[in-house]
């Protein structure tokens, strides 16, 4: 019988890891672009004329972002999501513009997008913008459309550069919680 020549693995076999490697480095391409799409850079819109400005409470910078788009007139109404602790106060009256500070319950982005249409149906908002951090945006969307019927927009404010890390880590938490435990309103 003739001797058969060795088998070769191909180029799986040269690789370090080999088919293990090259899977944990696609898991791995798959996990960032998603983190990318869904909490650094999530879908955008431009601010428009709605009946009232929602500001969702957390990273600093989202009420003088909400204050900024009520002083150049998209809405005649700011509605302050004020939790216990929030950084956040309700902010003194504004000249012409009608102020509402609530507090959610709970003190989630589920309880502030609870609020929305709950004051959406107590003073006929049929369109909102809302001002969430940045990471938080696809979530804040998921939320809001179980809970609201009418139009929502979303202007997003970045956390500090240090905050990053960790607002990350929480929206991957927070975002499997929406979808697998808490379907609804």
């Amino acid at each position: 019988m003739p001797d058969r020549p060795a088998r070769t693995r191909g180029w799986l076999g040269r690789v370090p890891g080999g088919r293990v490697g090259i899977g944990i480095g696609l898991a791995a391409v798959l996990f960032l672009t998603a983190t990318g799409r869904l909490f650094v850079w999530p879908v955008r819109d431009a601010p428009e004329p709605v009946d009232a400005i929602v500001m969702y409470a957390g990273s600093p910078g989202r009420l003088a972002r909400a204050i900024e788009l009520v002083r150049a007139g998209y809405a005649p109404v700011l509605a302050v999501s004020t939790p216990p602790g929030a950084d956040d106060p309700c902010p003194a009256a504004l000249p012409g513009i009608q102020v509402i500070c609530f507090r959610p319950d709970p003190v989630t982005t589920q309880g502030e997008a609870r609020m929305t249409a709950e004051l959406a149906t107590r003073y006929g908002w049929r369109s909102v913008m809302i001002v969430v951090g940045t990471p938080q945006d696809t979530r804040a969307r998921l939320r809001v459309k179980r809970c609201y019927e009418g139009r929502a927009l979303f202007v997003t404010v970045s956390p500090r550069l240090r905050g990053w890390p960790y607002a990350i880590s929480y929206e991957w938490a927070a975002m499997i919680k929406a979808l697998t435990i808490q379907r609804n309103c």
